[in-house]
């Protein structure tokens, strides 16, 4: 059965969305934060976590149960295999990490999209949830399945800020973000030392995406910093990110608590 891609809609719409982003795989997380009704989509970084192809399925299922959307954001090297196994898992948005040129981003549109006659797509019918469950679709559902899936490129090396205009003109590009750590590792920084200059480049990121009507995705730690990227034209947020928030109680509780655990003895 085909599934409505929620963040496609949101785009089409001219809406606002706000995601998170989740470590783990495990289903509950992901009912967790859909039993809360406060976000159109999950972002799972399979970038920065172990996962199976079963995990993958699973997490976009438990997703659908809460009528979410299902982001994976994957590695540079092995892309069109992580990127192809998610979207057939059912996942509807993948956030693409790394890329420098727009060569790279073509590839990766290319790869993401459905092979038809006299198209550019490379993506073919694999035998997976959606085409040969007992729920499955035809192939041309499967073609606009894939015409839908939201695609999002990280701006996070030197080279890819050098090459964005052209990035952006890419067709098929839906989205961007920057990403201040490897862009100051990509130039020489600490980040902590760069602030200002990382803003300074994802400030031109955001008014760059804008003029090709590609969308910024920016991510927050509060509600509080949206202020800042609405201001900018920002309408696209991730908020808050699962191992950050579990390390920020584990030292801050938790440091308090042994503080109190100590007093005692």
């Amino acid at each position: 059965m085909m599934r409505e891609n929620k963040l496609r809609r949101i785009l089409r719409e001219g809406k606002t969305s706000v995601s998170t982003r989740l470590w783990s795989t495990w289903p509950l997380y992901t009912e967790s934060v859909g039993a809360t009704g406060n976000f159109d989509y999950v972002e799972f970084v399979a970038e920065y976590a172990p996962f199976t192809q079963m995990d993958l399925e699973n997490l976009a299922r438990a997703a659908e149960l809460y009528e979410m959307g299902s982001m994976i954001k994957v590695d540079l090297q092995n892309r069109f295999y992580v990127a192809q196994k998610a979207v057939a898992s059912g996942f509807q948005a993948v956030n693409f990490a790394d890329h420098r040129t727009a060569r790279q981003v073509r590839e990766s549109v290319g790869a993401m999209r459905p092979l038809t006659l006299g198209g550019e797509g490379e993506y073919g019918c694999p035998n997976r949830r959606f085409i040969s469950s007992p729920n499955g679709v035809s192939q041309t559902d499967h073609i606009a399945r894939l015409n839908d899936i939201v695609l999002c490129f990280m701006i996070e090396k030197r080279e890819a800020m050098d090459n964005l205009e052209e990035i952006c003109s890419v067709p098929g590009v839906d989205m961007v973000q920057f990403g201040p750590a490897d862009y100051s590792m990509s130039m020489g920084w600490n980040r902590s030392e760069h602030g200002e200059d990382c803003r300074a480049a994802e400030r031109r990121m955001i008014e760059t995406a804008l003029r090709h009507n590609v969308q910024p995705r920016c991510e927050i730690n509060t509600p509080e910093q949206a202020r800042y990227y609405i201001d900018l034209g920002v309408r696209h947020f991730s908020l808050g990110d699962q191992l950050a928030k579990l390390k920020e109680f584990w030292t801050g509780q938790g440091g308090e608590m042994k503080a109190i655990a100590r007093g005692l003895e």
